[in-house]
């Protein structure tokens, strides 16, 4: 795991606002990258609980050898704060990761938009809440955003920055910016959607797994096994727009020509809007994986696809360490 541009992260200090198990991971995230962590949480005891998470964390990471640094001096760059004004004293980032509600986090970020230097970045770790529902009343909303990550995020590189139309395009570049810096894969989820884009497709397959298993067509044991054994195998590494890519021998555009029908009636089944597979979104899409993914390169990658589930299966089957 990539732990990005140490150079350029170093000049930053974080704040995380809320030590529970995402911002203590968020914590682990920015000190291997050479950041300076501050963090705070109302509860003391919490705040000592967000260090034993660290800890153990750090030492998980070198085990696997996935930390460049000693976990000693991964954590040297974290502290706890008594207060949240010393936690985000000279911070130029500040990361909230509270319980997930909205209007702890409104009270919040007033609080932060008060007393946090002018050019720090104001950040929600929420998974539920727009940008515009959590900031849109206060006087620095231009420097707020969403940085939903995945739980945890020292494990799983993913991050959905989400803004509003009040937020500052220098604001979202900056925070894109330093997510890669820091070795996330963050995204830029360009207008305000209910559940952002991981969690929409995350529970729209919940959804049919559970529609699925009320119909009477399989069991619950039987839908975990379709995406831990089918599915899940190349989604580990591809996206569905790679994988359909693959495997058809004239790309995307021949993979959708083939199953849009029944793309299309899975669809209208359930009373859902129709698909749009019109052809020129069609084209469209095909013409960016022909230029992210030339046709010259299709042998080689197919062999590399190969080759990475081949290494999947065999970690899979190896015998799991013992506890």
């Amino acid at each position: 795991m990539s732990t990005g541009d140490n150079s350029t992260a170093a000049t930053e200090r974080v704040a995380i606002i809320g030590t529970g198990l995402v911002g203590a991971s968020w914590a682990v995230v920015f000190a291997r990258a050479g950041v300076m962590v501050t963090g705070f949480d109302q509860l003391p005891a919490q705040r000592e609980h967000a260090l034993t998470l660290i800890d153990t964390a750090l030492q998980s990471l070198a085990q696997a050898g996935l930390l460049s640094e000693s976990p000693a001096v991964v954590r040297a760059r974290i502290s706890m704060a008594e207060t949240l004004d010393r936690a985000i004293d000279g911070a130029s980032y500040v990361q909230e990761s509270i319980a997930e509600s909205l209007p702890a986090k409104q009270a919040l970020f007033a609080q932060l938009d008060d007393a946090a230097a002018p050019e720090a970045i104001l950040a929600s770790s929420t998974s539920s809440f727009p940008t515009s529902a959590i900031a849109g009343e206060l006087a620095g909303r231009s420097r707020c955003l969403v940085a939903h990550p995945v739980n945890p995020p020292h494990l799983i590189p993913f991050v959905e920055v989400s803004g509003a139309e009040f937020t500052a395009a220098q604001v979202i570049e900056r925070t894109l910016k330093l997510q890669r810096d820091i070795g996330q894969s963050p995204i830029h989820v360009r207008r305000e959607i209910e559940g952002f884009v991981l969690n929409r497709l995350q529970w729209s397959l919940l959804a049919e797994a559970c529609r699925l298993v009320a119909d009477g067509v399989a069991s619950i044991d039987e839908i975990d096994a379709a995406l831990r054994d089918g599915l899940g195998r190349r989604w580990a590494f591809m996206g569905p727009f790679e994988v359909g890519d693959l495997n058809a021998p004239g790309g995307l555009a021949d993979y959708l020509s083939r199953f849009a029908p029944t793309i299309q009636a899975i669809a209208t089944s359930r009373g859902a809007q129709p698909v749009p597979l019109d052809s020129e979104f069609v084209e469209a899409v095909n013409a960016n994986c022909r230029q992210r993914w030339p046709a010259s390169e299709r042998e080689a990658r197919l062999a590399g696809r190969d080759a990475r589930l081949l290494e999947l299966a065999a970690l899979l089957a190896a015998p799991k360490p013992s506890s």
